[in-house]
């Protein structure tokens, strides 16, 4: 389980789609404040998700073997199947655009677009900050940690120290960025600015590949419990 959490708390961390939001959140005026709603957004639906399951399994896993923990893993396996799945049509969809561009003699449009230095999200509110932690919280992968966390025994230690450091992990970048712009706004915001730029042209292969490495991990894992 904790090896598990700890790859799956690695990889919400890195998935480039709310780090894209949480870098214009945070570099708009009043950044840190609307950075902090979108924190405890994303952290409130972590911690409600891991609560939900403990309570349904009342903090005792199931019994190997047992159809709880079959479908359990059922459910896992079907979640890294989609994970994979879904890195592929991205990549073929990327693939695709880019050979349009190139039988247009033009390059890739992500390739010749500089980060606008406004935009709509810039107007973000607070509320809407949190909002959107929301609404861009992987839920997939945040699935497959739900499924992982039902493997957790609340009568040992290392279950709640590993839900926690979970949690944490799942929010580690979000938590840098917050605090190098509160500490050093400076050069965090040329810092942030040259991520943006980054995320434009890398955004795709990163979402192909955290969906990729994590849809093979938790199918291999899946099937290796199943067949154990």
């Amino acid at each position: 389980m904790v090896l598990d959490l700890l790859i799956i708390g690695l990889v919400i961390t890195l998935y480039p789609l709310p780090i894209a939001a949480f870098v214009v959140v945070v570099s708009a005026p009043l950044g840190p404040r609307k950075g902090l709603a979108f924190i405890l957004a994303w952290l409130a639906c972590l911690v409600a998700v891991i609560a939900l399951v403990l309570l349904l399994t009342d903090g005792r896993p199931p019994p190997p073997r047992s159809p709880a923990s079959t479908a359990v893993l059922m459910i896992k396996l079907a979640l890294g199947l989609a994970l994979i799945v879904y890195s592929e049509r991205k990549r073929r969809r990327r693939r695709t655009a880019d050979a349009r561009h190139v039988a247009a003699d033009e390059k890739p449009v992500a390739s010749k677009r500089r980060p606008k230095k406004s935009s709509r999200m810039d107007q973000v509110t607070v509320w809407s900050a949190a909002s959107l932690a929301v609404l861009l919280q992987p839920w997939g992968m945040v699935g497959l940690a739900a499924t992982t966390v039902v493997q957790a025994d609340l009568s040992h230690s290392g279950s709640f120290l590993a839900l926690t450091t979970f949690c944490v992990l799942a929010t580690s970048s979000l938590l840098a960025m917050e605090l190098y712009m509160v500490f050093a706004p400076q050069r965090a915001q040329q810092a942030l600015t040259d991520l943006r730029a980054w995320l434009d042209h890398h955004k795709e292969q990163a979402i192909v590949v955290t969906c990729l490495v994590l849809g093979l991990w938790t199918v291999g894992r899946s099937l290796y419990e199943l067949t154990a």
